[in-house]
């Protein structure tokens, strides 16, 4: 086996550039690898992040590095821990696949920087398999408005009205078909929070919905997405 493949060479300082590069472009690969399973996963959800998928690549490499450094030295662990523990990030995920992806991610690189070659592709594959094969399982289509979702509106209410009475006019204006999604108290009771999967009849009728739903006497707040 060539040295650069050789896995029991924790000291970085013993490894050859030849070592250290083959680990890095191992992680790079495999950072794309699951970058790809990561949107294939997501081919019929078109709010996969691709902010997402770059993070996922950079951050395969960047932990392989981790790996590197550390190697088997314990006082370098901690002082990593140390280093980063002042860095805090703040960003809300939205869909837990993609926290799963992450930590999928993190351990490909590891694998890739300790030099375990045939873990990190055996991973992708049978994470990856897993991924995709359940979201064509549970994402299946089951009523003709789930087949093209254009977008997903998200309607607050005062208590006292009735939503039926003040949406349901403007969706029927502007939407062939629509139907409530969720529903859940807003503010400790004061009013509700609708959520609404609709299909407009004209992509440019946007910004009217939510003019015309912001204009009604009894909605506190409109927001409405395009899937």
């Amino acid at each position: 086996m060539p040295d650069w493949l050789n896995p029991t060479a924790a000291d970085p300082e013993k490894l050859t550039v030849l070592s250290l590069l083959a680990r890095l472009l191992v992680a790079l690969a495999c950072g794309l690898c699951v970058a790809i399973v990561y949107r294939l996963s997501h081919g019929r959800d078109r709010s996969a992040t691709p902010g997402l998928v770059t993070t996922l690549v950079l951050l395969a490499v960047l932990i392989s590095l981790v790996s590197i450094v550390i190697g088997s030295s314990v006082a370098r662990a901690f002082s990593l821990v140390g280093a980063l523990s002042i860095v805090r990030f703040r960003t809300v995920v939205e869909d837990t696949r993609d926290t799963a992806f992450v930590i999928f991610t993190v351990v490909v690189g590891m694998a890739a920087g300790a030099g375990l070659f045939w873990v990190a592709p055996l991973g992708i594959v049978v994470v990856g398999a897993a991924a995709i094969g359940l979201s064509y399982l549970w994402d299946l289509p089951t009523t003709d408005i789930d087949i093209a979702v254009p977008g997903k509106l998200m309607v607050r209410v005062a208590m006292g009205h009735t939503p039926a009475d003040l949406i349901d006019p403007v969706l029927k204006r502007h939407c062939d078909q629509y139907h409530i999604h969720e529903t859940s108290l807003w503010k400790q009771g004061t009013g509700l929070e609708l959520i609404f999967v609709v299909r407009l009849k004209n992509a440019e009728d946007l910004p009217r919905v939510v003019t015309e739903l912001s204009q009604t006497e009894g909605v506190l707040g409109v927001e409405l997405k395009r899937s």
